[in-house]
């Protein structure tokens, strides 16, 4: 199979191939571009192997097309940006030295020597990842393909090239890659591959958090992260740095009463939530909005199972659960932990009377979420029963059609009180407290609740009343 004239559309493979020949090496491209090309997918990355120093070649093709090079001398490997023939069409491209890898038991930083293709490709994580392209004169454009990828491409199958027992005792995230690659390629994993990641499961433990998470979040950002999250789990791998969310599996019934399996549950609606959008917090919102009901699961012999609280638990085990996975502890977190608090409030107000102020209420504590908030909840609404979850959605959009419609009158989104702190204290003479605390909160639920509008013909007298409560006078002014 020959791609010389796929090639020869990116003038980056010529300037390649030229440079590699007046250096006397020969190039390949190998790895995820060739694969990718094969599967007609998208690809600015290009990972180009050479049988010499990757770092020369880089500094030579950088030279020509005029950009810089970035140089990992530590990895033997060099980077270039370029964009040949448009601006706005940026190609990244690594350049690096044939190798061979060794591997220490309690590591998976390889020992690196100069080596052959053959010894490159046999480092490869997968065969549909070992496949590459010559860029020399002889032969330039053909499939160098020692491990039959191309078959397994066909096959959709996820195998790696060498016994997968030292594949993955080698570098255990491959593990992880290969659950991410079967998920973002909807492919399978082939079963001696898979009975491996089984048997070396507890391998992943001597991999960093950050390494992990970031497979986990490719896995969650793919069209259907719920079949990452099953052979996650089918793995053994899911246990090992996510038990919280393993704990949700299985359904109990007592006395003829059950719960949904709250583990599918949950994939279900991540799936949900997927279909609609790719943020990725969102996401995670999906992942999280259920994580407490194994704490707060009670049964109760007139209504059965319960979760009373478990959204509240949920947002306060939110950042544990992000310190743990090394995930970011900024407004991220705290927009996934509010969506996990508030997540309940939209469906509770499914009723044929819902009163202004319960929708004032969540307008403004979701705030400028509240799209995303809904997003989830409707995500939310899962059962095997389809007419059960029309009808519910029907329900929902009533509930939201009354929330906007209340949000165009009131623009309580951008909701600020205009009774500040600062305003009761000059007014009453008083320093930062407690009480100063209570008489704003006062005046803020008399607005949400409709007895009190947001001017300050209004919520100015209402205030001297509240103030008076509390044993306070105004001061002359």
């Amino acid at each position: 199979m020959n791609f010389s004239e796929t090639l020869q559309t990116n003038p980056i493979f010529g300037l390649v191939a030229r440079k590699a020949h007046q250096l006397n090496v020969r190039a390949y491209v190998i790895g995820g571009f060739v694969r990718d090309l094969l599967l007609k997918r998208p690809s600015k990355d290009i990972d180009i192997v050479c049988l010499g120093s990757g770092i020369d070649l880089a500094e030579a093709v950088g030279r020509e097309a005029g950009v810089p090079v970035s140089v990992f001398k530590n990895f033997g490997t060099a980077m270039l940006k370029t964009s040949l023939t448009d601006e706005n069409d940026v190609w990244e491209v690594e350049f690096v030295g044939a190798r061979k890898e060794s591997y220490r038991a309690e590591s998976r930083k390889p020992i690196v020597e100069d080596g052959s293709l053959e010894d490159d490709q046999n480092r490869r994580d997968f065969t549909i990842n070992a496949m590459g392209i010559s860029l020399n004169q002889a032969d330039f454009g053909e499939l160098i393909d020692p491990f039959d990828g191309l078959a397994d491409l066909r096959r959709k199958l996820i195998k790696t090239p060498l016994d997968p027992d030292i594949t993955f005792s080698d570098d255990p995230l491959r593990m992880m890659r290969a659950i991410r690659f079967a998920t973002q390629l909807n492919f399978d994993i082939d079963p001696d591959t898979f009975d491996a990641i089984i048997r070396m499961n507890e391998r992943i433990d001597i991999v960093s958090k950050e390494r992990i998470t970031d497979e986990l979040n490719k896995i969650i950002l793919s069209a259907k992260p719920s079949y990452g999250f099953r052979l996650l789990d089918a793995a053994g791998l899911l246990q090992r740095f996510f038990p919280d969310f393993v704990a949700l599996k299985g359904a109990e019934f007592v006395e003829g009463k059950g719960h949904k399996d709250n583990f599918f549950h949950t994939l279900q609606v991540l799936d949900n939530v997927a279909a609609q959008s790719n943020d990725l917090w969102l996401r995670w919102a999906a992942v999280l909005h259920d994580i407490a009901k194994p704490a707060t699961k009670r049964f109760d012999k007139r209504v059965g199972w319960t979760f009373h609280g478990h959204e509240d638990l949920g947002a306060r085990m939110t950042p544990g659960i992000f310190r743990s996975l090394k995930l970011p502890l900024n407004e991220k977190m705290r927009f996934v932990q509010k969506l996990v608090k508030l997540h309940l409030r939209p469906i509770a107000l499914v009723k044929e009377q819902i009163t202004d102020s319960a929708l004032r209420r969540l307008l403004f504590d979701a705030g400028e979420d509240l799209e995303a908030l809904m997003t989830l909840c409707r995500a939310d609404i899962t059962s095997k029963n389809y007419e059960k979850v029309q009808k519910h959605l029907r329900n929902f959009e009533r509930v939201e059609q009354k929330l906007y419609d209340l949000e165009e009158r009131d623009k309580l989104r951008s909701f600020q009180p205009v009774i500040t702190g600062e305003l009761i204290m000059e007014t009453f003479g008083l320093q930062p407290s407690r009480e100063v605390g209570n008489i704003k909160v006062i005046i803020r639920e008399a607005i949400l609740d409709g007895k009190v509008a947001n001017t300050m013909e209004e919520a100015f007298p209402f205030m001297l009343e509240i103030g008076r409560q509390h044993g306070f006078t105004p001061v002359a002014r």
